[in-house]
Order: structure tokens, then C-alpha cells, then sequence
């Protein structure tokens, strides 16, 4: 049954890849309590658990030292949120798989080795994801990532089971393997020769979507990114930001804007942007018609940063956009599929995606 694994036997055909296992943690002693000894318990035998902590300033530290002396610490000066916090802890780790797990994932036996078997297996897999479910609802997919990443032609991601706030029942249907746009950051698998060739995250998004920012790069350059629902994990969510933060609404729609303008070929950046923006007016007059005057603010925030660093955003633009792997990108509108045709599932959305 989906997410009860039993352990994987792992025999690939060389040496065991080292596998580094790296949790960012700010002042998450309670998540670290529950998650953390399923962690270090993983049976993949060449694994390394590492602990980055961005300056916490509860007793995280001294209680993983206290009962995981197993798990190496690294600690960086401040808070540098999702994005710069991993550059720089992975600065100081050598591996060749880095798996990125949020604090608030609970993990199961077995959970790594069908990912690096499925990675191994074809080395221009870059990176990818397990299958995520829900850890307070199990048998549902979680918001951040379900069975893998989508994108559609207006930069608004969507999942293989949820799309916006519609959440699907996991019953099996998309546990095929199969190649998606991006991977979730809350267990995120990459090739450190991947990562070091990206230049990681991009320090400027803070945290939200610089996982897709890095995986659409990948995708620049040709590399697959892969859900792997062999292997499952469980995922708390919001354990940093809730859905209703200002802050979190501003990093979304700034993040999306930086994304498309980085991401896409000239010649096709200018027109998605303008649509963009007034997709987002109406996004904002909802909020207004809802009374969410902070949540209109954020998204008002996220076009005055994007209009104001035009010229530092333009500078971050990918430059060859020739061996661009198009799968995962669907050429439609999710929010016209969703909010004006009522399609709530990835399946009657994207066509054929049952067996993607």
C-alpha cells in the first residue's frame, strides 16, 4: 500500500554513491524530536545525516548534539532562509547525491534507495522527488510537491495530485515513475555534479519556488527531472510560513516573476510577463473583494521589487535555451482549467495524466 515501504535491497553494479542527507533547520527542536530518529535510522548504506542550522535560537543544537551525536552540524551566522541557508551549508559537503528534507518530513525504511536506483540508472537524470503525502491526512497527497511538479505555459506550478488548494486521494494513480517539471524542496534529490553546475539555489529567493528556478535550469540544459513514488515520505507543511502570510504571498509572486524572467527565451518572456501581470491584478482584486488587504499589499510588494530590479533580474537570464527538456511544462492555463472549467484534478487537467 502507498508509503508503506519495506526496505529496498539497493545493488548497483559500482561502489555505493555517498548520499548526504541535509536538514535546514531554524528553531525546529520540535519537528527535529519527531522526524529526526527515522532519519538517522535510514537503511541506505552509504549515508551521511547532516544538520544545518540557520542561527536558531531555540535549543536545536544542543539537543541534537545531546541525542544524535551521529549527525554532523553545520551552522551558519544568520538566516539565510531556504535558498542561501543550503548554498552555503552545501558549500562544506561532499556527496554524490545531496538530499534536501525539510525538518518537518517524516520518512520511512527505505525511503532513499529507489530514488538513487532510479537516478543511477540514467545519468542524465539530475534530480528528483518521492511521492509526498500528507502527514496529518495520510492517504491525501501534500501541497508542496504530491506526486511531482508540473508548470504551466504561465509559470503557475501545479502537481500530479493537487492543483492550487485541491488536493487529491493517493488510490495509486500516479505511481508510475515518470519524468515532471520540477521537484519539491521538501525532499529533494540532485546530483552535487548537477547542484555545483547550477550554482545552487539563487540566494535571492529566500525561500519558495527556488527549487523550480533550479529545476527549470536543469530542464535549460537538457537534464531530466524524475518522480520516483516508489519511495514515500510525509510531509507536515507550512511548518515555517502559513498559507496566509503576507511574507509567504509576497515570496510567491515575486519568486514566479524572477522565475519567467530568468527562465524563458526572449521571445517569449515580454508577452507571458504581460499576461502575467494581469493575472495578477485579479488576483490582488479578489484579495481586496475578500477583505485581504495584506495579501494584496504582498502581491502590490512583489511587482514594485520586480519592477525595480528589472536590470539585476535580466543579468540572471539563462543564455542557451537550445537543448531546453520541455517535459513536465503543460502548454495550457491551469488557473482557466481550474477556476472557470472546474477541473480540480491533475488527470482532467493534463491529458493522459494518469500514466505520465
Amino acid at each position: 500500500m502507498s508509503g508503506q515501504l519495506s526496505a529496498v535491497s539497493y545493488q548497483p553494479s559500482a561502489s555505493v554513491p555517498k548520499v548526504a542527507v541535509v536538514i535546514i533547520n531554524w528553531n525546529g527542536r520540535h519537528f527535529l524530536e519527531r522526524f529526526l530518529p527515522a532519519v538517522c535510522g535510514s537503511t541506505y548504506p552509504n549515508l551521511e545525516v547532516v544538520l544545518g542550522d540557520n542561527a536558531s535560537t531555540d535549543d536545536s543544537l544542543e539537543f541534537t548534539r545531546l541525542h544524535f551525536p551521529q549527525v554532523r552540524i553545520c551552522v551558519n551566522d544568520r538566516n539565510y532562509g531556504y535558498a542561501g541557508g543550503y548554498n552555503r551549508l552545501l558549500e562544506h559537503i561532499d556527496a554524490d547525491y545531496f538530499v534536501l528534507l525539510n525538518s518537518d518530513v517524516e520518512v520511512v525504511p527505505g525511503w532513499i534507495e529507489p530514488v538513487i536506483k532510479l537516478m543511477e540508472s540514467d545519468p542524465a537524470i539530475a534530480a528528483a522527488q518521492p511521492k509526498i503525502l500528507s502527514w496529518h491526512k495520510r492517504q491525501y497527497f501534500e501541497h508542496a510537491g504530491a506526486a511531482g511538479g508540473y508548470i504551466d505555459r504561465y509559470g503557475y506550478p501545479f502537481c500530479r495530485g493537487r492543483i492550487f488548494d485541491s488536493v487529491e486521494e493517493d488510490s495509486g494513480q500516479y505511481d508510475t515513475a515518470g519524468e515532471i517539471f520540477w521537484a519539491s524542496g521538501a525532499a529533494f534529490f540532485i546530483r552535487k555534479s548537477c547542484w555545483d553546475a547550477c550554482g545552487g539555489f539563487d540566494a535571492d529567493f529566500f525561500a519558495h519556488m527556488e527549487e523550480i528556478d533550479l529545476c527549470w535550469r536543469l530542464k535549460n540544459r537538457g537534464y531530466k527531472v524524475m518522480s520516483c513514488p516508489e519511495s514515500t515520505v510525509y510531509h507536515v507543511g507550512a511548518g515555517t510560513l502559513q498559507s496566509d502570510s503576507p511574507f509567504k504571498t509576497y515570496l510567491n509572486f515575486r519568486n514566479n516573476l524572477v522565475m519567467l524572467k530568468k527562465n524563458l527565451p526572449p521571445n517569449k518572456a515580454g508577452m507571458i510577463l504581460f499576461i502575467r501581470f494581469w493575472l495578477d491584478l485579479i488576483s490582488l482584486l479578489r484579495f481586496i473583494l475578500q477583505g485581504k488587504f495584506k495579501l494584496a499589499g504582498a502581491i502590490s510588494h512583489a511587482h514594485r521589487y520586480f519592477t525595480w530590479n528589472y536590470r539585476k533580474i535580466s543579468r540572471k537570464r539563462e543564455k542557451n535555451f537550445a537543448e531546453f527538456n520541455a517535459k513536465g511544462q503543460w502548454d495550457g492555463s491551469v488557473v482557466w482549467a481550474y477556476f472557470a472549467k472546474g477541473k480540480r484534478k491533475f488527470a482532467q487537467v493534463v491529458k493522459g495524466g494518469k500514466e505520465e
